[in-house]
């Protein structure tokens, strides 16, 4: 088990051009839930108690602003397109200013992400690369690996590719760090879940009256 402290590298996507699998959405409402699920996973990240420094990795300078102002530290993605490279560069980065802090990798549309339960997954993370796969069974919503050994495989099939590489599977995820949102289906599961602020916020506005839903 890990004794370390984590810095969290959350990459995030413009909210204009993000989750583009939820069908059936008005764009603006796809925008503000993306840039939701960002803000609530960043919060969730930041009350984590193993967690020192939240690094998200984004090219929207709007949301760069608030979100540093969270908080967070913000860095501008460094290799567009490639999201396993600018990782890897901002990994370099993490390990340039908080040497002493382990990187994990955090997908950025977890809104139901209990910051406890995170804290403990981190904290079980054996001393090399280590993930957690989203609910579905194929992805991953979590990496972590010491700097020497840090070497993301993110994209189609990558708990496979995780594992392949040597990465331990870690178990005692709880729901909120499973489930991703790429789909409408899996807004409505983050919903029962219960969501944070954010999220919990534009879905309010959407039904109309502030969404009545548990806090983390």
């Amino acid at each position: 088990m890990s004794s370390s402290r984590f810095v969290v590298l959350v990459p995030v996507k413009p909210p204009r051009v993000g989750k583009s699998r939820l069908t059936g959405l008005p764009d603006g409402l796809r925008r503000d839930l993306a840039e939701a699920f960002a803000r609530d996973t960043v919060e969730a990240a930041l009350a984590a108690p193993l967690v020192s420094a939240v690094l998200v990795v984004t090219d929207d300078s709007a949301l760069a602003a608030s979100l540093g102002a969270s908080g967070c530290h913000v860095l501008p993605d460094g290799v567009s397109g490639d999201l396993n490279a600018s990782l890897v560069q901002a990994e370099a980065e993490a390990a340039r200013r908080w040497p002493d802090l382990r990187p994990a990798v955090l997908c950025a549309d977890l809104p139901a992400l209990d910051p406890e339960n995170l804290s403990a997954v981190l904290g079980s993370a054996p001393q090399g690369p280590a993930f957690v796969a989203d609910r579905g069974g194929r992805g991953t919503t979590l990496y972590t690996a010491p700097h020497e050994a840090f070497a993301p495989h993110f994209g189609p099939d990558s708990r496979r590719l995780h594992e392949a590489a040597g990465a331990v599977e870690l178990v005692g995820a709880a729901d909120g760090l499973c489930q991703d949102v790429d789909e409408a289906a899996d807004l409505g599961r983050v919903m029962v879940l219960g969501v944070g602020a954010h999220t919990r916020r534009v879905m309010g506005h959407v039904a109309g009256t502030d969404a009545d839903r548990p806090a983390r």
